[in-house]
């Protein structure tokens, strides 16, 4: 019982022991305490209570009764960290033991043998106890053992033997009420999709354990291990500590076991070197492998060592010392038949290479270059690192090449197979230095189209496929629309001064998690799926007056691939740093430029402009013609306001995350029918002014109206609807009035069962795509209470144009949560995942709707990179905060322009040059930036 309901198993043995059991009874009570104890509380007490049940059995004069409990004292004694002891008490209850209870106790056995990384002994115990198990019909011992055969099996690399295993025991699990074991046996098959490269099905798998543990009230810290690997190998690597951290500190309030605290540390230590934190990782390992190597888990031990002189190569640079430490680690992995070998011979071989010790380092990567044909993704891609690695040295940049392409299409297999948009970008880590190996090459040999081709191989490279759209799942859909709910609730309590209640913060903080949880349970499309990049189809579609503008970094500078004309041509820039630390004085100095006061900073802006135009572009600016320009800047450039730089500002000048992204969005047609919708969102300091100025400049019948709010109200900056002390900027003549147009179309347009229409079955939209929404063609004004998620969703799904005026909020922690305020809570980022086809042009006047998460090799996580793979060519959105009254004339004249015909780029150019000449209104142009081709 105590592996079937844990805690009745528990009182029921205090039951007992409280009734004057004979010594018999007694001894199987201070078992299952112990037991319990043992795995889910206090290792001491466990020890305290198993040596009582042990001499409890004794008195009961039952060997096979004293057998049984020495088992379970020896796992925990070697739980406790107390190896010899632990063994010792095993050798006695295999000597007391016969038949069935000897098959139990070398069970028990073979898991410590796990424990300690002895992996031929764990089998060979297990192969002794598992014919005897069967034999007496003993289903769940048989089923424990068949799964511990199996996750030995995948400790040592093999996944397919263990899925037998796993299949068998599940079978068997079915037909008993053991519901730990089942939870066990669900986390069991986890690790399995894990090792066989299948991450969603990993994560997917360990969350359903995960709930299984929690209705049984017991601790799951082997599952946060396990999780946290899986976290790891989805570019998580900052969760996966966090997570470590905090099972940790759980494990050490209740005294827990002394093994796995030497795990937890071991993961922590991997995910903060993952993570950038080279000395936390340092402390980590140094730790667990005092640990392992006092517990006598040499396997483990040999793992920790390995992760020590990762971080210690991360703080400190190689040596002679850490060549032959990482040698000697791969040779004791690869005796241990561990699938982490290949990473400790690259690991030596890097090491030795920036020692200049060709011959060393050739010995040492040929041996990890044998991993590239074979095993999960990753393993294969250390592999192919090693065979560059080896090419460079040996001055073959063809071979440095192929190791690079090879490895990489391994990379693009996994990422396929993949689909949350979260987890493609961050997987693409794993190819930053084939990546990075690739682009020097080019650079020495293969000219600036080779270059600007492998710049084009890992940047923005989740928007070369469309995601997979989320499925149709109610528990996601139940759980968007309660976090809405309470975000809504959360946003109240804030504006009335205060602060939302702790269990509130709490709550969706949980929802979060749960929504973001089962996005990352997505499968993707079947490998091969994304498009190539070809130079000679970006430059046949550039023509003569295009110019594209390519910034590639290599060792730490910028280099400008500047593209039209048929021709790509390089030149080298500043230093990506300096770029980066002036770009953030640019930030800061627009921000002051949003409040009226500050107009003596404009010259320091514009000056700071000049200075990122040299640092960006040098002297590729005096090459750039007198056509449009795209730029395609780096991940870590995107918070530039590029039509800032002298020589963008007078030009029409689009930005896009990747030439591919470009290219695709030129070739994006627009839907059929052009309908326009235009959305006005809760509390803008503007009120959203414009919005009925646009919807008196668009002919066509409206189909939507407000809820009778009040008039636009006086600009503030930065778009968080505190006002700014600015002076308003008034709206053409005709706004107050279109408002109050506006306020009597409200009934006409929306009646009751709009607002609890259920969710479309596949995606969450009202019966499908564009269903229910308003007739093709056309206009839809959405403000007040119609401007709600499900309604705005199902009007923006094929939309020829959308502007949203709303509130913007850029998460750094989470970028996916990003959000526009709507009246009933905010639309976030998954939200659009769910659109057939996002709009075709979208136009975000507020703040924070251009801020981006720079992670994986050179991806960016945000609203608008999320909107540009579903269907959206052009995204009008700000980069920097802006004065929200200033914006309103940028906006009208931008749909003035749209209007008669011009793309968003060539619109927002002439409507930049139409604001008046004062600072705040300069800002605003140049904190505006057209994304993609529309």
């Amino acid at each position: 019982m105590v592996f079937a309901a844990p805690g009745e198993a528990l009182t029921r043995a205090e039951e007992v022991l409280g009734a004057d059991p004979s010594p018999l009874h007694a001894s199987v009570a201070h078992q299952v305490i112990g037991i319990w104890q043992r795995d889910f509380g206090d290792t001491r007490r466990a020890l305290a209570h198993l040596r009582r049940a042990r001499e409890l059995a004794a008195r009961a004069d039952s060997a096979e009764r004293e057998a049984d409990v020495l088992a379970t004292l020896g796992v925990a004694l070697v739980h406790a960290g107390r190896t010899r002891e632990g063994l010792a008490a095993f050798e006695r209850g295999v000597a007391r033991g016969s038949g069935h209870t000897r098959a139990r106790v070398l069970f028990r056995r073979a898991y410590v043998w796990w424990v300690l990384g002895r992996h031929g002994e764990a089998l060979e115990d297990v192969r002794r106890a598992i014919p005897v198990l069967r034999q007496a019909d003993d289903v769940i011992w048989t089923a424990r053992a068949l799964t511990l055969r199996a996750t030995v099996h995948l400790a040592q690399g093999s996944v397919e033997r263990a899925d037998a295993d796993f299949t068998a025991a599940e079978a068997l699990w079915d037909t008993t009420g053991q519901e730990h074991d089942k939870a066990d046996a669900v986390e069991s098959r986890g690790l399995a999709a894990f090792r066989a490269g299948d991450v969603p099905a990993a994560l997917r798998l360990l969350d359903e354990a995960e709930e299984r543990y929690a209705k049984l009230g017991t601790p799951t810290f082997m599952l946060t291990i396990r999780r946290c690997e899986v976290l790891m190998a989805a570019g998580l690597a900052t969760e996966a500590l966090a997570e470590a951290d905090a099972a940790l500190a759980t494990l050490d309030g209740i005294g827990g076991q002394s093994t796995r605290r030497a795990e937890l540390l071991l993961v922590a230590a991997r995910a903060a070197r993952l993570a950038g934190e080279p000395q936390t990782s340092l402390a980590r390992a140094a730790v667990a492998v005092r640990l392992f190597a006092g517990q006598r888990r040499t396997w483990y031990e040999t793992h920790a060592r390995l992760v020590l002189i990762e971080a210690r190569v991360a703080t400190g640079g190689g040596s002679g010392r850490l060549v032959a430490d990482a040698a000697a680690v791969a040779e004791r992995l690869a005796a241990f038949g561990a699938p982490a070998a290949p990473e400790a011979s690259l690991l030596a071989g890097r090491i030795a290479l920036g020692l200049g010790w060709t011959a060393d380092a050739e010995r040492h990567l040929a041996v990890a270059a044998r991993s590239r044909h074979s095993g999960p993704p990753l393993a294969r891609m250390t592999g192919w690192a090693a065979q560059a690695l080896r090419a460079r040295a040996a001055g073959s940049a063809r071979g440095v090449l192929e190791a690079c392409r090879r490895g990489l299409e391994v990379l693009d297999d996994h990422r396929m197979t993949l689909g949350a948009s979260e987890l493609r970008a961050r997987a693409t880590a794993q190819g930053a230095e084939l990546a990075a190996l690739a682009q020097r090459a080019s650079l020495v040999s293969g000219g600036p189209r080779r270059l600007l081709d492998w710049s084009e191989r890992w940047r923005a490279t989740v928007l070369s496929a469309p995601p997979t759209r989320p499925p149709a799942d109610p528990v996601l859909l139940t759980a968007m629309t309660a976090f809405r709910e309470l975000a809504s609730r959360a946003e109240e309590a804030r504006t009335d001064g205060g602060r939302p209640a702790p269990v509130l913060e709490r709550e969706q903080r949980r929802l979060e998690r749960e929504i973001r949880s089962r996005t990352l349970h997505m499968r993707g499309e079947a490998p091969g799926g994304g498009d190539r990049f070809d130079v000679r189809r970006l430059l046949r579609r550039l023509g003569d007056d295009v110019r594209l503008v390519e910034l590639a970094v290599l060792d730490g500078r910028v280099h400008v691939l500047l593209c039209g004309q048929g021709r790509v041509r390089r030149f080298e820039a500043g230093l990506l740093a300096e770029a980066e630390v002036e770009a953030e004085h640019v930030q800061a100095g627009l921000r002051r430029l949003a409040h009226p006061g500050a107009e003596a900073r404009l010259p320091l802006v514009e000056a700071a402009g000049a200075r990122l135009q040299h640092l960006l572009l040098g002297p590729a600016a005096a090459h750039l013609g007198p056509g449009p320009v795209v730029v395609v800047p780096p991940g870590r450039l995107h918070r530039v306001p590029w039509a800032l730089l002298p020589a963008l500002r007078e030009r029409v000048l689009s930005v896009s995350p990747s030439a591919s992204s470009w290219l695709r969005a030129r070739d994006t047609a627009p839907p059929p029918g052009g309908r326009l919708v235009l959305v006005r969102g809760p509390g803008l300091a503007s009120g959203g002014a414009e919005v009925p100025e646009l919807a008196d400049l668009y002919a066509g019948p409206r189909t939507a109206a407000d809820d009778g709010a009040g008039p636009p109200s006086p600009g503030g900056a930065t778009g968080t609807g505190e006002p700014s002390g600015a002076p308003r900027v008034s709206p053409p003549v005709g706004g107050a009035e279109s408002a109050r147009r506006g306020r009597g179309d409200t009934n006409r347009a929306l009646d009751g069962t709009d607002r609890g229409r259920p969710g479309h079955e596949r995606r969450g939209l009202a019966d499908g795509p564009g269903a229910g929404a308003s007739p093709r063609g056309g206009k839809v004004v959405l403000e007040g209470d119609a401007a709600r998620v499900p309604r705005v969703l199902r009007e923006l799904d094929g939309a020829a144009l959308a502007h949203i005026a709303a509130h913007g909020t850029f998460r750094a922690d989470s970028p996916l949560f990003s959000s526009l305020r709507m009246a009933d809570g905010p639309l976030i980022v998954h939200d659009f995942e769910r659109l057939d086809r996002s709009p075709y042009r979208i136009i975000l006047p507020c703040c924070d709707t251009a801020r981006f998460a720079s992670v994986g090799a050179d991806e960016l996580l945000g609203l608008v990179t999320a909107l540009l793979p579903l269907g959206t060519a052009g995204v009008v959105a700000c980069t920097a905060p802006v004065n929200d009254a200033a914006a309103v004339p940028l906006m009208l004249a931008l749909h003035k322009g749209l209007e008669a015909g011009l793309s968003l780029a060539e619109a927002l150019r002439d409507a930049r040059a139409s604001l008046p000449g004062d600072a705040v209104h300069q800002a605003t142009g140049w904190a505006f930036s057209a994304f993609g081709a529309a």
